[in-house]
């Protein structure tokens, strides 16, 4: 119940946060520049990374699942309070977007650490991948749920697409209330044994470490670690790589000539891809590398960099060579994406129950760093036409990515 459920909420809680995306073609038309996008963008990305920082340690203290309904309620308001400015207000409007942000940074981690409490270390490259599947699909419910906000109430114009979206997610909060419990033990369940001596071993480290050291020792235990490090760093450039496609690719289809409502619906095979991707490679980590989950990162960004060069080499305004645009876009979609459920899969290997929350909030901000960089930059670029930058800088940092695994896989 509580994979199912949650995943599902953060699922919708994108509607919230990627709708400004989604919305892109929409907002263009309603006067944006793609730079006041960037910047707004940017600076969600920013406040959503620093909120990773905190809001991890924080949930384990304070209690995770009071985070994640704040989560939902807060963000939802933020988009209504978006609704009522106008698109000269930039700077009211990047303050709420960036509050949202923190708001919606208070959704993932703590989800996370509930979720290593509910399934051990042998299958937990399946629920980790389950959730960020459903965080993948996030995308297309964003994606549908400005669709229908602009087809359904054309007349709100742009506002449309901050106001219908927050509803899904509010109405799947109300059913993740009434069916989900944070822990085994609020049902009368034992905690369950962790059968890998080796992940025991660590817990009770851990536990020891929280004990004697206090609460904000876990930052500099897991930051002391080589191997962490560049797992750090490659959450920079799946968060770069991935929100530099999901971000802008519905304006690239609108400026072959596509209309708003098909620049969306061509873009949906991305986030699908991406769905699929981060479900299955990590569930196949479990089966075939469990211990040591870098060689699946590594041949996910090269095959992930070969796809978005092929997408920047082909005219999608020409209808043969659009089917293998929408090809490319999926299987981008589904390496990168893939790199992001490792990292998480490794998040919850190596904090565990004791501190998951600290470790994937460390990696969530700095890929949401590499998400607020993109944002800013591909928007100041794109207002000049920019879009092989913007294509072969995606395949660069995937390349990058592949060569940190090397690094880290002999390392380990």
């Amino acid at each position: 119940k509580y994979l199912i459920l949650y995943s599902l909420l953060y699922c919708f809680l994108y509607c919230t946060r990627l709708n400004i995306g989604s919305a892109t073609p929409y907002l263009v038309e309603g006067g944006w520049t793609e730079s006041t996008i960037g910047i707004l963008t940017g600076t969600l990305f920013w406040t959503y990374g620093i909120g990773q920082l905190v809001n991890g340690r924080l949930s384990e203290l304070v209690g995770p699942s009071k985070f994640i309904i704040a989560a939902v309620v807060l963000s939802a308001a933020a988009n209504f309070l978006v609704a009522t400015q106008t698109v000269e207000s930039v700077l009211i409007l990047a303050i709420l977007w960036g509050t949202n942000g923190f708001f919606q940074s208070m959704g993932w981690t703590p989800g996370l650490a509930v979720l290593t409490k509910w399934w051990p270390g042998k299958s937990r490259g399946f629920a980790t991948g389950f959730v960020n599947a459903f965080s993948g699909f996030g995308q297309v419910a964003a994606s549908c749920a400005v669709l229908i906000a602009y087809t359904w109430f054309p007349k709100l114009g742009w506002k449309a697409g901050f106001i219908v979206p927050p509803c899904f997610s509010l109405a799947i909060l109300v059913v993740y209330l009434l069916f989900v419990k944070a822990s085994p033990s609020q049902v009368g369940l034992r905690d369950y044994k962790e059968e890998d001596p080796q992940k025991a071993e660590q817990e009770k480290q851990m536990r020891q470490i929280v004990e004697s050291k206090g609460i904000l020792y876990p930052y500099k235990y897991i930051l002391s670690n080589k191997v962490f490090l560049i797992w750090v760093v490659i959450a920079f450039g799946t968060g770069l790589a991935r929100y530099g496609l999901s971000t802008w690719i519905p304006l690239y289809f609108s400026q072959q000539g596509f209309s708003a409502v098909t620049s969306v619906a061509s873009s949906l095979v991305l986030p699908i891809g991406m769905g699929i991707g981060t479900f299955v490679v990590p569930w196949l980590t479990d089966r075939f590398c469990a211990t040591e989950r870098l060689p699946a990162a590594i041949i996910s960004a090269v095959i992930g960099a070969v796809a978005t060069i092929v997408i920047f080499v082909l005219d999608a305004s020409e209808l043969p060579q659009l089917i293998l645009v929408e090809i490319m876009l999926f299987i981008s979609g589904f390496c990168i994406y893939a790199i992001n459920g490792i990292v998480f899969t490794y998040a919850a290997d190596i904090g565990g129950r004791v501190f998951s929350g600290t470790c994937s909030g460390v990696l969530n901000f700095s890929a949401y760093l590499g998400a607020a960089v993109q944002s800013v930059v591909y928007g100041f670029v794109l207002d000049n036409g920019g879009w092989g930058i913007v294509f072969l800088s995606i395949a660069a940092f995937n390349l990058l990515i592949a060569m940190l695994g090397l690094i880290g896989y002999r390392k380990k």
